[in-house]
């Protein structure tokens, strides 16, 4: 099987972020980087699937240089290949012209699964899953806890977890899965996979290799225009009410009737 696992390197979530002088955008001096903790899943499941049922696992991030730190860690992890998808013209992408550029570079390297997490944790859309699986035109599952694959490996039954308790999903091949916590445990590199990781090439693709014009992608291409960021409006210092039971819950009363307005 051929096992594709996209992964995107994002804002260490330990530490604190600090808007830029513009307004619009994190100030990214400083920053530690690291591979979105759901993408971490997803390689962990792509090693599993292929344990269980033979191929290859590749993983494909889109980036700057820096990103090549994240597709080394999951080749150190046992990931067979790296491709990073790299373009200055790139630079901008909203998530639908991601998901297309994935699309190409999907297609161009052949998959019978994909695996993404659930969302990135520094933007929080979860969209860029289920547009690329809609571009390609195959059956996409979202947010999974479980996934398992027929023996002739045609048919893939994913569990996820709903209002109502666990629900599964059965989907023909080739298809994409989003993966949440829950699903495993990703494993630590060894220190052989991390010498290996090191001397294994990553495959760039540009826009030239995936064939994508600059009118279709980047920054002028985005359905979305983020125009300012702010802070969360800083906590109100609690109240402590003084008193009897019922001499509390009138004055209660009173604060939430006529000061917070919620009742």
């Amino acid at each position: 099987m051929n096992i594709l696992a996209l992964i995107k390197q994002v804002p260490d979530t330990s530490i604190s972020l600090k808007i830029n002088a513009g307004g619009a955008d994190i100030e990214y001096r400083d920053i530690l980087w690291v591979i979105n903790p759901y993408d971490e899943y997803a390689v962990e499941e792509a090693l599993h699937i292929k344990e269980r049922h033979g191929g290859s696992v590749t993983v494909v991030s889109m980036g700057p240089d820096r990103t090549a730190d994240i597709i080394r860690s999951s080749l150190a992890m046992g990931a067979d290949e790296g491709v990073h998808v790299k373009d200055a013209i790139f630079n901008g992408s909203d998530a639908y012209s991601t998901a297309l550029i994935l699309s190409k570079a999907a297609a161009l390297l052949g998959f019978d699964i994909i695996l993404c997490g659930k969302q990135a944790v520094d933007d929080g859309w979860g969209q860029v899953g289920p547009a690329l699986a809609e571009i390609l035109n195959i059956p996409s599952v979202s947010s999974i806890l479980k996934l398992e694959i027929s023996e002739d490996k045609k048919i893939a039954a994913a569990t996820r977890e709903v209002d109502e308790g666990l629900e599964m999903v059965e989907v023909s091949l080739p298809a994409l899965f989003t993966v949440q916590q829950g699903i495993n445990k990703p494993r630590y590199a060894s220190l052989p996979g991390i010498m290996k990781a090191k001397k294994k090439e990553i495959r760039i693709l540009d826009a030239g290799a995936l064939g994508i014009s600059p009118n279709e992608i980047g920054r002028e291409a985005s359905r979305v225009e983020l125009r300012k960021l702010s802070y969360p409006p800083e906590r109100k210092k609690g109240k402590i009410l003084q008193g009897d039971s019922k001499t509390a819950t009138g004055e209660l009363v009173n604060l939430l009737r006529n000061e917070a307005k919620v009742i």
